[in-house]
């Protein structure tokens, strides 16, 4: 048996680039509007390929969303280790403000737009991304926790309800992205969020 087949055949694609091509077809047209035939025309390989190396359609939006967790949203992991509740929340709302509207990439937030209109058959899709968009929350939460027993928040501050509030406020930014406002007018909301920022 030659060494080939002991192998496998090697992919003709580079897989990586292939799932950046298939994030960006997600953020850009949602779970349910993105088809198959927009998928592998993006990411330039047969629909064969795609199942054998990223299985089927809902599983490729897991590893889509786990790439855009890590890259274009990466900025909500950082926010956390800024030293103060006060810059956690700063960074983690112009990091929004940013990433929505980056011009290389497109308007929005993969987490929040995904999957908004789902079918049943969407389903899975929309309850993942409930979860992402809870697990962010808790994220803050915990960090709001720890800001009360360092006295950086107030002994009588809700973590929860301050985490519920600027999830709010970091989602509301990515639809009005969605909508068309500009990074400056974006940032301007941050401003006055700020300004409001009184635990």
């Amino acid at each position: 048996m030659s060494s080939s087949r002991v192998m496998g055949r090697p992919r003709g694609f580079d897989t990586d680039e292939a799932l950046e091509r298939a994030m960006r077809v997600f953020w850009e047209q949602g779970y349910e509007g993105a088809s198959l035939t927009d998928l592998t025309g993006a990411m330039g390989i047969t629909k064969t390929s795609m199942y054998a190396a990223f299985g089927n359609k809902e599983q490729l939006f897991r590893k889509a969303l786990d790439r855009y967790t890590e890259g274009p949203s990466a900025y909500a992991f950082r926010a956390l280790e800024e030293p103060t509740a006060r810059g956690v929340v700063e960074a983690l709302l112009r990091g929004s403000a940013r990433t929505t509207t980056e011009p290389k990439t497109f308007s929005g937030c993969l987490g929040v737009q995904g999957a908004l209109a789902s079918s049943e058959a969407s389903r899975p899709a929309h309850d993942l991304l409930v979860d992402w968009r809870n697990d962010g929350v808790l994220r803050l939460e915990e960090r709001f926790r720890r800001a009360v027993d360092e006295d950086d928040l107030p002994s009588g501050a809700d973590p929860r309800q301050l985490a519920r509030y600027v999830m709010t406020v970091a989602f509301g930014l990515a639809v009005q992205a969605a909508g068309g406002l500009s990074h400056d007018q974006l940032d301007e909301i941050v401003d006055t969020t700020l300004r409001a920022w009184n635990p």
